[in-house]
């Protein structure tokens, strides 16, 4: 993997956050979810990031690419970069 989306970066500008108020924890409790699992497990925390990257894209954030590796060098890309490759997946819509 070369490219890929710093979820505490996303957060952070999507929700006008400090970077201190990005840690996982943090997070989820300003989204009014609970750690599931154990913490530092690395199964339960992306688990957990999922549901952060869910709910930003339910709250109508466009999660892009917004590191990268080149050269063996970690790159931030820019906002304004165009979007690569496929299109984020849309949530299922529901009938009532």
């Amino acid at each position: 993997a070369k490219k890929w989306i710093n979820i505490r970066k996303s957060y952070g500008n999507f929700y006008k956050v400090p970077r201190n108020q990005t840690k996982l924890t943090i997070m989820l409790e300003q989204l009014g979810m609970n750690y599931d699992g154990r913490p530092h497990s690395g199964l339960d925390d992306s688990k957990n990031i999922a549901r952060i990257a869910i709910r930003m894209l339910q709250d109508g954030c466009d999660l892009r690419v917004n590191e990268r590796i080149h050269g063996g060098q970690l790159m931030t890309v820019s906002s304004s970069a165009p979007l690569e490759g496929a299109p984020a997946p849309q949530m299922p819509r529901y009938r009532n």
